[in-house]
């Protein structure tokens, strides 16, 4: 941390101990900036400062700064005007409370620093706040003066560094009214177990794994121009964005996606049974069998046996209700082939008995 360049120093204040500090900056920005350019000829584009009144151009050196009354009065102000300031903020970070850290509300937390033992001196008060802090799980609540302004602060241990966020005041904090939906919504359960199903999939995040992928497009693209490249083809994709027409279908999706993004199956739906059309025709107003359910993707054993015995004692009862039918038919034909037989006979005997018998003579 020796090599970061320090942007304030002064002390924390803890009660009537002072611990004498180095304030340097805990974040850094990595975006791509860039330069204005005249379109023409591709000139640089620069802001040159003027003073009005003599019409010149004025180096760093001569600027200083101003407060512009209602009137449009200007008055100056002065470095040693603010440093001289009679508050007890304007050199030393004034711890005021310590609060569990679930009091801070995150709207307001601001620019992040750290707060490094400035001396060798400095180091055993540092490190007994820095304890303190710890076993406590609290965070101290701060008041400083940086950058022409009194802030509120909070101080918290990352690793074995005391790190302070700069707050915004509570009047600095837009109201949520204008934000809210002005509109009476209603979620039914169904959503909300889809919603959670979706949180869970997704699950937890390692911010080591995240990283900025517009600044790394951008990075590609001006290696690309710098060879003389073409810029890289925008990868095809489904679109994003748009209304949500189908709030249920756009969860559900949402989850099959997140779930296949992290080597997941999809949920396993339960497979659909279509019955064999029946031979015979459904009365109106009676409804077909209904086939067999399903316990998890596979038929039910149960229900399968009952079917089967079912159908075997239908084809039983069927096949001798045939058997029965046929056998009285033939027995029927018999009798009646039987008598048919046995008049035949009787009538040949009457014929051949009328032959035999002796005419009668007629007398003369």
């Amino acid at each position: 941390m020796l090599h970061v360049r320090s942007i304030w120093n002064g002390a924390i204040s803890f009660g009537l101990v002072s611990i004498p500090i180095k304030l340097v900056n805990a974040t850094e920005s990595h975006s791509i900036s860039f330069r204005q350019i005249h379109l023409d000829d591709g000139g640089r584009i620069r802001y040159r400062k003027f003073c009005e009144l003599e019409d010149r151009e004025v180096s760093t050196p001569e600027i200083g700064k101003a407060y512009e009354d209602a009137d449009g009065t200007l008055i100056p102000i002065t470095d040693e005007d603010l440093a001289a300031l009679p508050i007890p903020t304007a050199r030393t970070i004034e711890i005021v409370a310590f609060v569990p850290a679930d009091q801070i509300d995150p709207l307001q937390m601001d620019t992040a620093y750290y707060l490094s033992a400035n001396g060798v001196p400095a180091a055993k008060p540092y490190v007994l706040l820095r304890e303190a802090l710890k076993r406590s799980r609290k965070v101290a609540v701060a008041k400083f003066a940086l950058r022409g302004r009194e802030r509120l602060g909070m101080l918290r241990v990352v690793d074995d560094v005391i790190a302070m966020h700069g707050l915004l005041w509570p009047d600095e904090i837009r109201a949520t009214d204008e934000a809210a939906p002005d509109t009476s919504v209603t979620v039914r359960d169904k959503e909300l177990d889809l919603a959670d199903a979706l949180m869970d999939t997704l699950g937890e995040v390692d911010f080591a794994d995240l990283h900025d992928d517009y600044r790394e497009a951008v990075e590609e693209l001006i290696s690309a121009k710098a060879a003389g490249m073409e810029a890289p083809a925008v990868p095809a994709g489904e679109p994003t964005g748009g209304k949500v027409l189908d709030l249920m279908a756009a969860l559900e999706k949402s989850v099959r996606a997140a779930k296949e993004s992290r080597g997941e199956e999809a949920a396993e739906e339960a497979a659909e049974v279509t019955p064999l059309p029946s031979r015979r025709r459904t009365p109106a107003g009676k409804s077909a069998r209904t086939a067999p359910k399903e316990v998890g993707g596979k038929k039910s054993t149960s229900a399968a046996k009952k079917t089967a015995a079912k159908k075997t004692t239908s084809r039983k009862t069927t096949a001798k209700k045939t058997t029965a039918k046929k056998s009285t038919t033939d027995t029927a034909a018999k009798k009646t082939a039987t008598k048919q037989t046995a008049a035949k006979k009787t009538a040949a005997k009457k014929t051949t008995a009328k032959k035999a018998a002796p005419r009668k003579r007629t007398s003369a």
